[in-house]
């Protein structure tokens, strides 16, 4: 797990907290290197596995929230039957800290402060030059990446595939969702942490306000206001589009689009329909299906961002 500077900023509006964070694991342990959760005098979120070291943590976490690491052996120190041993990192945060946080390695100490160690310099040193990730944790050195700036998702239609959609993605990191629809008794009662719903008369008229960068899912009541989205974004640009459909509903999309001045390279962009059509019609399945596909596709998008980072290091 990264440091997620949206995900914490989100999290500092609620009040200062403390990010407990697994930093490393010998042998046999809940959870891997880098889970995390956080927590407030009243309230928590996320895991480091449950049980006895997560309702230790919590309680130490509150009462010292100073920075610092502590060293767990779980099976006598803590009576789990895993038998491994962990080392969490206790880290405060409030907004202003948040801030501080830029893109790329993060190393900062969570024992006594000290200059850098020579190991921490030249763990940091590979990753900028070879792209290799450091240790998490070297010496008291903490070591983590700062998550990039989110990517930009435009969900199109608050129906049952938009609402299945947003239960799977709203909660994954490196998301930043925008859902649109044309009034507000078309969304759930309440809109999920970090998803900010738009609505307008006409959805196809705030094509403008999203970055050519964004990817989007059409998937409205309406053909014809999801033939408008497609058209207006294929002008306005995007990294990643999909459209719910059949087959035959893509072959007019794709006629008419044409009609409208759009090249077959272009079209053929559009990915239609969403989702793998072998797992089933239930809105679930389609969003299930979809989001694994999203995922793939912005997954495989930084891998080749970061190689040619590396490219021009090299």
């Amino acid at each position: 797990m990264s440091l997620d500077p949206e995900t914490l900023a989100r999290a500092a509006r609620r009040g200062p907290f403390v990010r407990v964070v697994v930093a490393e694991v010998k042998g046999s342990a809940p959870r891997e290197p880098g889970a995390a959760m956080l927590v407030w005098p009243d309230a928590t979120e996320g895991t480091i596995g449950g049980g006895t070291l997560e309702f230790e943590a919590i309680a130490r976490a509150r009462a010292n929230p100073r920075p610092r690491l502590e060293r767990v052996a779980l099976g006598p120190a803590m009576g789990q039957c895993c038998g491994g041993a962990v080392v969490l990192g206790y880290e405060p945060f409030d907004a202003a800290r948040v801030e501080t946080l830029t893109p790329g390695w993060h190393a900062r100490p969570l024992g006594p402060a000290a200059e850098m160690p020579l190991a921490v310099r030249r763990a940091l040193g590979r990753a900028r030059d070879r792209g290799e990730a450091p240790a998490m944790l070297i010496g008291d050195w903490l070591i983590e990446a700062v998550a990039p700036a989110p990517e930009e998702l435009w969900i199109w239609g608050a129906g049952h595939v938009g609402r299945a959609l947003v239960a799977v993605l709203s909660p994954l990191p490196g998301l930043r969702i925008r859902w649109v629809d044309t009034g507000a008794e078309r969304f759930p009662t309440e809109i999920p942490s970090g998803v900010e719903a738009l609505i307008a008369e006409n959805p196809a008229d705030l094509v403008p306000l999203a970055p050519p960068t964004a990817r989007h899912l059409v998937l409205t009541y309406s053909h014809a206001l999801d033939l408008e989205l497609c058209h207006r974004l294929l002008s306005h640009g995007f990294a990643g589009l999909g459209l719910i459909g059949s087959q035959t509903k893509w072959a007019r999309f794709r006629h008419r689009l044409a009609e409208l001045g759009h090249d077959g390279a272009q079209i053929s962009r559009i990915a239609c329909p969403i989702g793998d059509p072998t797992l089933g019609k239930a809105p679930q399945a389609i969003a299930i299906s979809a989001a694994a596909a999203l995922l793939k596709e912005v997954s495989a998008a930084r891998a080749g961002t970061a190689a040619q980072k590396r490219g021009r290091a090299g």
